[in-house]
């Protein structure tokens, strides 16, 4: 090779170093860049120049330097795939945690002020008090008083639980939103990265790792899959349906429930609508079925992989509906019995559990104190058939507690209970005659004796053990108990969430400290490759200048 020939081996050591010192300064600069991928220079040498294939033992060839192959991207996809996996596990039960934290804070009473024990308990001493002096009428005004607080304060529990479900389900708006911005975004990276790539020369790193990014946001609210093809487009799967292929984004939207006001994400593309005579949309209830993103009635489990995504998680915790008691019985909300309606539908909700049993409660509470004053007088009136005694102007016994609206129906249970319906904390007051003159529960007989029997009959309402939380739980408890053990068990399945939300903060801390290992980037490494580099450089120059002064020193002696 002629001298003029050897400067260009030179150029590219030049040229290649100060790329890659380009590079390595790019690393550098991007060392707290959330989502940043470090890029790693790759080298190779140029064809070589064939002189002659005469020999024997080897062609003559000569090197014609060093080429700049690509600036690539250093990932592990096993790493990436785990990671997503196990950051959307801990999403989902980091809403579960947080979910149970905010019902503590409710039944608690720390913040928000309602005092719900209090005021069972006081309504229990209301009782104690009166059975010592039934005809008294400053205990039954206690009595009365105490049992408009006890019934208003558990309104206010009951409406905090479902101002909470209302909370979270303007998080399912905001959060469908984000996934459809994701996917667009997604999309738009696709068709940049592309056209910079299909050329094969030119490589998208830094388009590439916005696109990881998305994915990684992406993988937090729900189950995600994703292949690139070979001219670099992502495509993504989100639980098992394409959310980003071909070219298209197929748009999650919302369904509103008219009742309740609660969000139902769907998708578009699976939806069937009919039509009004104006022309209105209206999606039907069987479509919304097929198109739903999540089926909630699966099984909650790690090994199924369906514990995946803050989305399913606020899902699961909001639930469909304001749960009652009634529905712990299998009563669904149209006042009918349907055989696991309980396990089915509430069990698995966080906050429509809470609902059913807290609400069973107060149910009990009411009916049970209006049932023993409609058999006290009762049994007057079948001593004494024109008794009025604890009855009002229309000869009905009165009735400690109302519905705000008397519509309800019968339910018969398979084993034969009665269950009248409409007897729900949202639907109940205190008897306004009662409240405005308490001394018409005057508990005075016809004899003129107290009324010490119905005296018992209240006291052991409170003291019988009878009730359970739920059909899963076998101890039976009294109401004072049954309280306390609604707030046990709000706290013992926050420590399990957090136990569990403990160990999977554990696990991606791992994974991803593993895949920083890979992709992030090391200042001591990165200032290895620079005086690497710098060297090169320095040394290509050093080689340049040396053939220069070569070709002057020729130039000089045939000059001369």
């Amino acid at each position: 090779m002629s001298l003029m020939g050897s400067l260009y081996l030179g150029v590219s050591g030049l040229q290649t170093s100060q790329n890659a010192l380009n590079t390595t300064a790019h690393n550098m600069s991007n060392l707290d860049t959330e989502g940043y991928t470090r890029q790693q220079v790759a080298l190779g040498t140029r064809s070589y120049n064939t002189i002659s294939k005469s020999s024997t033992v080897s062609w003559q060839q000569l090197g014609l330097g060093v080429n700049y192959s690509q600036t690539r991207q250093v990932r592990d996809y096993f790493l990436d795939k785990n990671y997503r996996r196990e950051s959307g596990r801990s999403a989902f039960y980091e809403v579960s945690y947080n979910a149970m934290e905010e019902i503590e804070d409710i039944l608690g009473e720390s913040n928000e002020g309602h005092e719900f024990s209090e005021a069972l308990t006081n309504l229990w001493t209301a009782v104690e008090e009166l059975s010592k002096d039934p005809t008294s009428a400053v205990n039954q005004n206690l009595f009365v008083t105490r049992s408009h607080e006890f019934i208003t304060k558990a309104s206010a529990v009951y409406q905090s639980l479902c101002d909470y479900q209302d909370n979270m389900n303007q998080s399912v708006l905001q959060k469908v939103d984000q996934i459809n911005q994701y996917a667009q975004t997604i999309e738009e990276l696709n068709e940049h990265i592309i056209k910079i790539e299909a050329g094969g020369v030119e490589h998208a790193n830094d388009l590439r790792d916005q696109r990881n990014q998305l994915l990684d946001e992406l993988a937090k609210m729900g189950n995600i899959s994703y292949a690139e093809d070979d001219m670099g487009y992502l495509s993504v799967k989100f639980e098992g349906v394409d959310l980003v292929k071909g070219g298209l984004v197929n748009q999650m939207s919302l369904y509103e429930d008219q009742q309740t006001g609660f969000y139902t994400p769907y998708w578009e593309m699976y939806a069937t609508y009919t039509y009004t005579e104006e022309g209105k949309k209206i999606l039907t209830e069987e479509s919304l079925d097929a198109a739903k993103v999540f089926d909630l009635t699966k099984t909650i489990a790690s090994d199924l992989n369906t514990d995946i995504g803050s989305l399913k998680g606020i899902l699961l915790a909001r639930g469909d509906h304001r749960a009652t008691g009634l529905e712990i019985k299998d009563i669904n909300p149209d006042g009918e019995y349907e055989e696991g309606w309980y396990d089915r539908q509430i069990s698995q909700s966080i906050i429509m559990n809470i609902e059913a049993e807290f609400d069973q409660l107060i149910n009990a509470v009411t009916t049970k104190i209006n049932g023993i004053l409609a058999d006290a007088a009762n049994r007057e009136s079948a001593v004494y058939p024109d008794s009025d005694y604890l009855r009002d102007e229309k000869g009905e016994p009165y009735q400690l507690f109302t519905r705000i609206i008397d519509e309800g129906k019968t339910v018969t249970l398979p084993d034969g209970t009665v269950v009248e319906t409409g007897w729900n904390v949202n639907n109940l007051v205190v008897n306004m005659e009662l409240r405005q003159n308490p001394a018409l529960l005057t508990f005075r007989l016809a004899d003129s004796s107290e009324d010490n029997a119905t005296m018992e009959e209240l006291k052991k309402a409170f003291q019988e053990t009878v009730y359970t939380l739920n059909p899963n739980v076998q101890t039976p408890v009294c109401f004072n108990d049954y309280y306390k053990n609604l707030v046990s068990q709000v706290a013992n399945s926050g420590a399990v969430f957090a136990s569990i939300q403990e160990s999977q903060t554990v696990t991606v801390d791992s994974l991803n400290s593993a895949r920083e290992q890979i992709v992030g980037v090391s200042s001591d490494e990165e200032l290895t490759n620079m005086i690497m580099y710098q060297n090169a450089y320095n040394a290509s120059s050093r080689y340049i200048n040396v053939i220069s002064e070569m070709l002057e020193h020729i130039l000089t002696t045939l000059g001369r």
